[in-house]
């Protein structure tokens, strides 16, 4: 066993969670373990209680508590990527050079894992190595039913300086929707805040976000201030429409929950708009029914950047994913009938 420890966390290992940056460095304690020492006080951060997430900053102290040597517990077997699964995941990148890799997420994976989640794309890191030693960062997230552009770093450098530029809203993200009904205006923001749901039942109400009036947030506890931007691109009479949005600030399903919140659900979102509701064109109901599918028409369709190595701008587009792109076939939307960003002009 060794003795107690304290480690600075060391210059460019700052902005990184406690737990993985404690694993790179003792490779055979398990997750669980960690957790555990984490529950127990036993690892801290500056004299501080930490929990596993915690992230930390460069010349923090953490104290690392005795632990077995190596050999003495057999670090749990590292989950392999399949080769279908190495192969998909290779399939979706858009573009790579030697700091930056983004995918065109596919809807129904999820960004990392959670309670019962096994195959997710921060686990298939490794096929996305590309002769790397150590597989590429996330710096931001999408969520799981949601598709699009997924940025990751390739060196714990960019991946620092990449989370920055996203907290601090430096970069431009477009998404596209089908929404049920027709916003009015046609372009518009949206300020409602956000606060997460109380409880956890069966259907997830403690994963759901509700919108707080703009003047009730400061007097709501938890509760987050939260803009959003949207157009309208096209329309299909009044029973649907494809929009443009833009979330302005990065909350949780804060897109879902606006588009919600103003009566224009986005289709398929059972969360946000009831699963089993129909939109007939006078009712309100996150599925159209017919052949168009019940899944979520949610799309990261663009994002720009200034790239952090290179200071070039980076702009990335995504294709639609198959079952928005027969949305878009059969109700005759073309992409290339719309600009890319239409509130260019405005601003």
């Amino acid at each position: 066993m060794s003795g107690v420890q304290t480690l600075t966390v060391a210059r460019g290992d700052g902005d990184q969670r406690l737990d993985r940056w404690f694993r790179r460095l003792f490779p055979h304690v398990s997750q669980g373990r960690i957790e555990k020492l984490c529950r127990k006080g036993e690892i801290r951060v500056d004299g501080g209680r930490v929990k596993p997430a915690t992230r930390l900053e460069e010349g923090q102290q953490v104290r690392v508590p005795p632990l077995p040597d190596p050999g003495e517990i057999e670090a749990a077997p590292k989950p392999k990527v399949s080769e279908a699964d190495a192969e998909m995941i290779r399939s979706c990148v858009i573009f790579r050079d030697a700091h930056v890799i983004a995918l065109n997420k596919p809807p129904g994976l999820p960004v990392q894992g959670g309670s019962g989640q096994a195959r997710h794309v921060d686990g298939m890191g490794e096929a996305l190595r590309f002769g790397y030693d150590e597989n590429p960062r996330l710096v931001h997230r999408l969520d799981r039913d949601t598709s699009g552009v997924l940025i990751m770093a390739r060196t714990r450098a960019v991946a620092r300086d990449l989370t920055a530029a996203f907290r601090a809203r430096e970069t431009r993200k477009i998404y596209w929707a089908v929404v049920a009904g027709v916003p009015h205006p046609r372009m518009g923001t949206i300020r409602f805040g956000l606060v997460k749901a109380p409880g956890h039942g069966s259907k997830g109400e403690g994963e759901k976000m509700l919108c707080i009036h703009p003047a009730k947030v400061d007097q709501t506890e938890g509760a987050k201030r939260a803009t959003s931007d949207y157009a309208v691109l096209s329309a299909l009479g009044t029973r649907a429409s494809w929009c443009a949005l833009v979330p302005v600030t990065g909350r949780t399903h804060q897109l879902r929950a606006h588009m919600a919140e103003i009566g224009h659900p986005i289709v398929g979102d059972g969360k946000y708009g009831g699963s089993g509701q129909e939109n007939l064109g006078e009712g309100w109901g996150a599925q159209l029914g017919g052949e168009i599918s019940r899944k979520l028409h949610l799309h990261a369709r663009h994002l720009s950047l200034t790239h952090p190595v290179t200071g070039a701008q980076l702009k990335l587009t995504a294709p639609l994913p198959p079952h928005m792109k027969r949305t878009w076939d059969m109700l005759g939307w073309s992409e290339a009938d719309v600009p890319l960003d239409p509130f260019e002009d405005l601003e």
